[in-house]
């Protein structure tokens, strides 16, 4: 096969194919082998094997390669339950016995924490999911284009692709409610197209809730945690793993509640952690950018009969001067922050106010520990570190880091 116009020669040439022992994997569940010293990246492959490889692309630092087959398998290799394994991207580890990948994660939050900020307390085993499978309750499939005859594509995104989608008439670590809603919603899409959407492509949404399987994401649906009940649109973020989260939720709430009398939850959405904690202060503030969420927060704290929670509509950059009533050394303050971490004058003004506590929750470890380094430096300590591992069989893992003001 001829090689495509943009490939780079060396150090290997198209297609040629290597033996190969992998060695470790990465942050993205890749396996990494070296020849010669020279780093190539290979899919599906598991620290320990012996592999044959067909190299598809030089990069400057590293060559990327195909897994022909497997040589001499890992002990904690196992069959994938999704036969769309290694075509599909969403899912990273299925080959990787459920043990194997928390010690993965867990070896990957250190490596980031250490890597990047220098930072090199203990890390704890990941908290695993109760379930392995059937535990996702959100999943939204999409197609590119829709065709009067029905023979296109919905699902995600091929392995490596950013264009191409692989059809997912089934999908494995959705709940069972979902796979059973999926086949009638995608006869439905294929018949006609949601409004407006005949020429373009779109994106569905399945979400199961206390109101059943939803697909309006529109919809005010319902969740329970522990003893609490959540109200929030369908279509906007709340944690999809419901069988993990009341043990999440607590943790959070038992890591918060160091003596504080006051709490702040920055970046509180629906109130997750603002209204599990409510029990154990005096008072609790939420901050929110988005004012729908803020509206969704207060209903959420007159559903619970709490009434000691307040919720703000406001960048969480600039929440500090708007709590004089909250004195920093008998306040606590959560944070969950999107994937890009926090904001460096967010950072500050959280080191100014000097709260007590801080519990940091991120779905990246990476900026997570950008952060920590600056809250280090500005006089916190870091107490403990507890990954939780919310989506099995991919690379994602939430980290969980609590520091104490020196």
């Amino acid at each position: 096969m001829d090689a495509p116009k943009n490939f780079i020669p060396e150090p290997f040439e198209y297609h040629q194919e290597l033996e190969l022992s992998v060695e470790s994997l990465t942050n993205l569940g890749v396996g990494v082998a070296r020849q010669d010293g020279w780093v190539i990246m290979i899919p599906f492959s598991l620290p320990g094997e012996k592999i044959r490889a067909r190299v598809f692309r030089n990069r400057p630092n590293f060559s990327e390669a195909d897994l022909i087959e497997v040589l001499e398998a890992s002990p904690n290799r196992v069959d994938p339950k999704c036969p769309l394994f290694g075509s599909c991207g969403g899912c990273q580890y299925q080959q990787l016995s459920y043990p194997a990948q928390l010690e993965w994660k867990q070896a990957q939050v250190r490596d980031a924490l250490e890597r990047i900020g220098g930072i090199e307390n203990e890390v704890l085993m990941p908290i695993g999911s109760p379930k392995e499978y059937g535990y996702r309750s959100k999943i939204t499939p999409h197609y590119q284009r829709w065709r009067d005859d029905g023979d296109f594509p919905i699902g995600f995104l091929r392995v490596a692709q950013r264009q191409r989608i692989i059809d997912v008439p089934q999908c494995p670590i959705a709940t069972p409610a979902i796979n059973e809603t999926l086949p009638e919603l995608r006869a439905q899409v294929k018949k006609t197209p949601p409004k407006g959407k005949k020429k373009k492509g779109a994106t569905l949404l399945l979400r199961e809730t206390m109101e059943g399987v939803i697909t309006d994401a529109k919809a005010l649906v319902t969740e329970r945690v522990g003893n609490r009940v959540f109200q929030f649109k369908a279509g906007e973020f709340f944690q999809n793993n419901p069988f993990i989260l009341p043990t999440f939720a607590n943790y959070v709430t038992e890591q918060a509640s160091d003596g504080s009398r006051y709490l702040i939850d920055a970046y509180c959405g629906a109130g997750l952690f603002s209204l599990t904690a409510a029990d154990r202060f005096e008072k609790v503030i939420g901050i929110e950018v988005s004012a729908a969420a803020v509206t969704l927060a207060d209903s959420n704290a007159a559903l619970n009969s709490i009434r000691n929670a307040e919720f703000r509509n406001g960048e969480a950059e600039a929440i500090f001067a708007e709590v004089a009533e909250f004195p920093g050394a008998e306040t606590s303050v959560v944070i969950d922050p999107p994937r890009r971490g926090c904001d460096e004058a967010f950072l500050r003004q959280l080191s100014d106010f000097a709260p007590s506590r801080i519990v940091y929750v991120s779905c990246d470890p990476s900026t997570q520990a950008r952060d920590l380094k600056i809250l280090e430096e500005s006089g916190y300590e870091i107490l403990e570190i507890q990954p939780f591992d919310l989506f099995p069989q991919t690379r994602h893992i939430e980290n969980v880091v609590t520091l104490q003001r020196q």
